[in-house]
């Protein structure tokens, strides 16, 4: 990121050739945001299938499944709406210069135009068209068109709850199936990710020269207006560990949220430096049933479930970023486009891998979803990873938060306290109470 302003601005000062950034090293940034549309949609296809199978079964599902999924979802609508209030109120992207945002869009008039007509089509369209547009005539042409991911997240779902219904023997090859290719979409993410350092300077450097023309001053306001936008997610990430999360705990649980947060932050410092909800998983387990008490049967559920579909943070910032681009841009978002950023950036949380990298595949669905250019997310990219640290502590933090509010009101929590220093006394007094 600093390596590609400095480039940036030091070819505005000393009159290298745009040209040279523009044909050599903007394709390099070019390369990283095709590979993440790739997979974007393997990706949720997998992933949903695999995390609706796992849920074990239609009882399970019916008690502490749903009592789980309303958590997840009621949590991440939150981060959503805190994230849209946060950036229509503060407006991060109107803080690019007028010359700037001209600058930007003379790079996606078509689709700005293509995105006028598509408004006008939905002005004409019934009330219940959304509805029939998430029905798929075409599974298979539905899965190239990344616009059409709701219709994906459907048929996903859907065959999540038929393999819980066949007969087990029919259903293990095909989980064994879908989780092969999640394996293997995750690998490639791995693949993908190693060249970020690579994508961010291209797209940084290719940035600045393009919407900075010959002005560098133009190139420092931006720089101030993603600062703007950093501080906006920080306030909305830290909103949830805070205010929100605190509630929730209060409101279910006798769990004091110091003991709490102290419980679990071996677990956050892990999720903070490899950005993996996945990657952190053994420990938030370990940690939840250690040191919390949680029930093995609800932590062994409940976290491995979150690190696939509740995705907190990751919302939150998907609906920054969305209309943060869109400002940036010119482009005015309706209640409409806001309402379908609610609804996309909550299903695609549902479809986010817990690895490093993805909630970008994820804001990429929900631009495209309110018309918004893809090609839009090199404006976040600089910060991306120090954000992404940051989303993945609340990611987990909100896992760990709503496995110990199933686990009170199940009476699987002994007491709603947090274990004693003497192991041997606690897995005493938690086997006593169980």
């Amino acid at each position: 990121m600093v390596l590609g302003l400095v480039y940036g601005l030091l070819t505005l000062k000393t009159g290298i050739p745009s040209w040279i950034t523009i044909d050599f090293i903007k394709p390099i940034g070019t390369i990283f945001i095709n590979g993440l549309k790739m997979i974007a949609m393997p990706l949720v296809l997998a992933s949903l299938i695999i995390g609706v199978a796992n849920l074990g079964d239609i009882s399970k599902l019916s008690r502490i499944g749903g009592k789980t999924l309303i958590s997840f979802l009621l949590t991440t609508v939150i981060a959503i709406v805190i994230g849209l209030v946060l950036v229509n109120f503060f407006k991060p992207g109107e803080a690019i210069p007028a010359s700037t945002k001209d600058n930007l869009m003379k790079s996606y008039e078509v689709a700005a135009g293509t995105r006028a007509d598509a408004a006008s089509e939905l002005k004409e369209q019934g009330p219940l068209q959304p509805i029939v547009d998430m029905v798929p005539e075409n599974l298979f042409q539905a899965m190239t068109d990344n616009t059409a991911m709701l219709q994906v997240v459907l048929f996903a779902i859907l065959a999540g709850i038929a393999l819980l219904q066949i007969p087990k023997s029919k259903a293990e090859p095909v989980i064994a199936f879908f989780d092969g290719l999640n394996e293997i979409i995750i690998q490639i993410v791995t693949y993908i990710m190693m060249i970020a350092p690579y994508g961010v300077f291209a797209l940084m450097a290719s940035l600045i020269v393009e919407i900075a023309g010959d002005n560098p001053d133009s190139a420092v306001e931006l720089l101030l207006a993603l600062l703007k936008y950093s501080l906006i997610v920080l306030s909305g990430l830290f909103l949830m560990m805070l205010v929100i999360y605190p509630l929730f705990l209060k409101s279910f649980t006798k769990v004091k949220y110091l003991d709490f947060f102290k419980a679990i932050r071996p677990a956050q410092l892990l999720a903070f430096t490899t950005s993996s909800s996945n990657a952190t998983l053994p420990v938030t387990m370990k940690l939840t049933e250690e040191e919390l008490g949680v029930s093995e049967n609800v932590s062994s559920f409940v976290l491995p479930l979150g690190a696939t579909v509740n995705m907190n943070g990751t919302s939150l910032y998907q609906a920054v970023a969305a209309v943060f681009i869109a400002q940036a841009l010119g482009m005015e978002l309706t209640l409409g486009d806001q309402v379908m950023i609610v609804l996309t950036s909550t299903l695609a949380a549902i479809g986010s891998a817990g690895v490093p990298g993805a909630g970008l595949i994820m804001l990429i669905v929900v631009l495209e979803s309110i018309g918004v250019p893809a090609a839009g997310i090199a404006l976040i990219m600089a910060p991306d990873r120090i954000l992404d640290m940051f989303r993945t502590v609340v990611n987990i933090t909100g896992d760990v938060v709503v496995a110990t509010v199933v686990a009170s009101t199940e009476g699987e929590l002994p007491d709603g306290m947090i274990r004693k220093k003497n192991p041997f006394t606690a897995n005493e007094s938690v086997q006593e109470l169980n």
